[in-house]
């Protein structure tokens, strides 16, 4: 039987009203627009319990008493990487058999939920106090510092792996239908490198790199791309690259300096606080959403592009932000999954801060909250 429509406390304030005055379930009832025998059940309850409101409702009580679930929070607070299995497996030896589903919806109480793990770069000792350096180095620097700077990187965009991480609505029985299922072939099916740059000006040049690139074709990709793309920085602007074995190549680093381009020192494995990195993801996103037949198709998408990533949205204005924020609290945008501040204590991680520091660390260097996720819509 379905659950009928609940009257709500003043209605049912007024039929006991009412029948205090005198009147009878139906005259009450014809009055207010309400069923008799509607009437007569407030009445009856009124007169039994001296109030209108409805008892709390227990409701099945929960199968995993308060000492399971302070176990199997300990478990995965301790090892996240726990299964549901192992924690079916667990309660089950302490006495008390659950579902899967049973520990999912007490984890989901307690704030936890199924993820998916972060990738960030595998960092050595060395690579923790040269990207604390840098963020130490840099935390005062001012706006118009980091206005000039030109971040600049390179990204290779496979066919098939633009749909790698595609979900599918489907029934448990369609799932080797065509349409609910991923190609996979050896090597992504073709790809694309491209070298690109950006900065708080707009985006730079698009360019194609066809082959190996050296040293030699690198510094031609400079001459080509990155001082036509500069010009909206004036005088004094940074140019930032990383320390691949071809940005630091003696030629490279002496055709830089007859250039008289200055760059901007750079952490070794720390391509996550590079914000063009986000704009890649985006980028990607674009492509995966024509949906490319073949390398050729992924030729004719890029080609689109005309040698430029193309302008950001004006709802795009935190990727502004991000290079604009004062005190390094740029990288506290959401893009990153994390404050500065957070990557600084936890994700370098920082040896000098604790958790309760890392958060004062937090409050004092990367006030607010970080803006809402943005994507790049319209190219």
């Amino acid at each position: 039987m379905a659950k009928t429509r609940e009257l709500c406390k003043d209605i049912r304030d007024t039929i006991v009203d009412l029948h205090k005055a005198g009147m009878g379930y139906r005259t009450i009832g014809k009055q207010l627009g309400e069923k008799a025998t509607t009437v007569g059940a407030i009445i009856r309850k009124w007169k039994k319990f001296k109030m209108t409101v409805n008892h709390p409702r227990s409701g099945a009580p929960c199968k995993i008493s308060p000492h399971g679930a302070s176990m199997i929070m300990r478990k995965v607070r301790d090892q996240p990487r726990t299964t549901w299995q192992d924690l079916v497996n667990d309660l089950k030896r302490a006495g008390t058999t659950v579902s899967k589903k049973t520990i999912s919806n007490t984890l989901r109480r307690h704030g936890l939920k199924s993820c998916s793990a972060r990738k960030v770069p595998l960092l050595k000792p060395v690579h923790v106090q040269a990207r604390l350096k840098f963020a130490n180095d840099h935390l005062d620097d001012p706006e118009e510092e980091w206005e000039k700077v030109m971040w600049s990187d390179e990204t290779k965009i496979e066919h098939f792996g633009l749909n790698s991480t595609r979900r599918v609505w489907r029934k448990k029985k369609d799932e080797y239908n065509a349409k609910n299922t991923i190609p996979i072939v050896k090597h992504g099916g073709g790809n694309i490198i491209l070298w690109g740059c950006f900065s708080a000006k707009g985006t730079g040049r698009l360019h194609r790199i066809e082959g190996r690139m050296d040293g030699a074709m690198y510094r031609e990709i400079l001459a080509n791309n990155l001082l036509p793309s500069v010009r909206a920085l004036g005088r004094g602007w940074v140019f930032q690259h990383d320390n691949d074995p071809k940005h630091t190549a003696r030629a490279t680093k002496e055709w830089l300096r007859k250039k008289h381009l200055k760059v901007l020192e750079w952490p070794s494995q720390s391509p996550d606080l590079n914000p063009i990195e986000h704009l890649w993801r985006e980028l990607k996103v674009h492509i995966a959403q024509r949906q490319p037949r073949n390398l050729k198709d992924l030729e004719k998408v890029l080609s689109q592009l005309e040698g430029r990533i193309q302008p950001i949205p004006p709802h795009l204005g935190s990727i502004r932000n991000l290079v604009l924020c004062s005190d390094l609290d740029f990288y506290s945008i959401s893009w990153f999954g994390c404050s500065l501040c957070t990557d600084l204590a936890h994700r370098i991680p920082l040896p000098l801060l604790d958790d309760s520091e890392a958060e004062d660390f937090a409050e004092d260097h990367c006030g607010g909250p970080p803006p809402p996720s943005t994507s790049i819509s319209s190219f």
